[in-house]
């Protein structure tokens, strides 16, 4: 079944649930990843009524998504929007019944370790960046180093939410929630120099855009990136051992969140300053928090009894 042929023939059931998406704040990629999700589902029914799904069904096209190669976080994420797919049509009378409530997850591997840079490495990237638009490009590193902001959200800034006199950020994230970050002064008077440098658009659109590209459009998630990787490219060649790491732009939040706990910030501080809806997310940095405990214990001295000793050194001895 084509795309054209799952849009007609649940087309009342991709409006309403994408009218139920745009309501309730998700964002444009968050609206696209779980309309494709549907739109998979929709083709593996091959015309049958939404009405008429049973949990074979359902069970059927996640088994097919795991045997087409995709791991158990993908689907997850595929039956967890089924079932929002479902609750939505209950709520607008298309079934009455959603047959994925007794369908259980799949086991997903425990997180790595994420990929980090160490903090001379982070500091020697703001050296490394080069190129036309300098202090730009500095700022869009440093604001994913130092202040932990994704890729999307260096796009969709705009040159109000910087407070000039509060010296803080207002950053719009995933699920359209508002963060503020408290910035230190060297961002602060970064941005303040971005500003005062920065290429006024030539389209109403972008008019309030914080960074803009050499077209004078809103810069793109793409460019963001290949400021990332032109950077990643110096440091490879300025320190070899870094080579054959999976650098990325999102390698630099987690260095963000990393040096954060390194230097003594809790967990919800970590939380919030990332835009971590739910802190299990935000918990796969707690290898940070192990190596502080084993630093501490390794500092700790008993002051064990001389008899306990003694039976220690016979044991050891039989």
């Amino acid at each position: 079944m084509y795309i054209s042929d799952i849009n007609e023939n649940y087309e009342q059931e991709l409006n309403l649930f994408l009218v139920y998406l745009k309501d309730r704040g998700y964002s444009k990629e968050t609206q696209t990843a779980y309309l494709h999700d549907v739109r998979h589902f929709l083709k593996h029914l091959n015309g049958k009524q939404v009405a008429d799904v049973t949990e074979i069904d359902v069970m059927s096209h996640l088994t097919q998504v795991r045997e087409s190669g995709a791991g158990g976080r993908y689907r997850n994420r595929c039956q967890s929007t089924i079932r929002l797919f479902y609750k939505v049509m209950i709520r607008f009378k298309v079934t009455s019944h959603n047959p994925t409530l007794e369908i259980e997850k799949a086991k997903v591997e425990k997180k790595k370790k994420p990929t980090y840079l160490q903090k001379p490495f982070l500091d020697a990237c703001l050296q490394l960046v080069d190129g036309r638009y300098l202090t730009r490009d500095i700022a869009i590193i440093a604001l994913m180093a130092h202040a932990g902001l994704r890729v999307s959200e260096i796009v969709r800034l705009n040159i109000q939410d910087f407070d000039l006199e509060g010296k803080q950020l207002a950053v719009l994230g995933k699920g359209e929630k508002w963060r503020y970050i408290p910035l230190p002064d060297e961002l602060h008077q970064l941005l303040q120099i971005t500003i005062n440098e920065r290429i006024p658009p030539n389209n109403s659109k972008d008019k309030d855009a914080l960074f803009v590209s050499q077209f004078r459009r809103r810069i793109s998630k793409r460019m963001v990136q290949c400021v990332a990787e032109k950077t990643f490219a110096a440091l490879v060649e300025t320190y070899p051992q870094m080579a054959g790491l999976p650098l990325s732009a999102h390698k630099l939040r987690h260095s963000f969140a990393t040096d954060l706990l390194r230097n003594g910030a809790d967990l919800r501080t970590v939380q919030e300053l990332l835009g971590h809806e739910d802190i299990s997310t935000t918990q796969i940095y707690t290898h940070v928090l192990d190596e502080a405990k084993e630093r501490a214990m390794n500092n700790v001295r008993p002051s064990i009894p001389m008899i306990v000793k003694k039976k220690s050194n016979y044991n050891s001895r039989n």
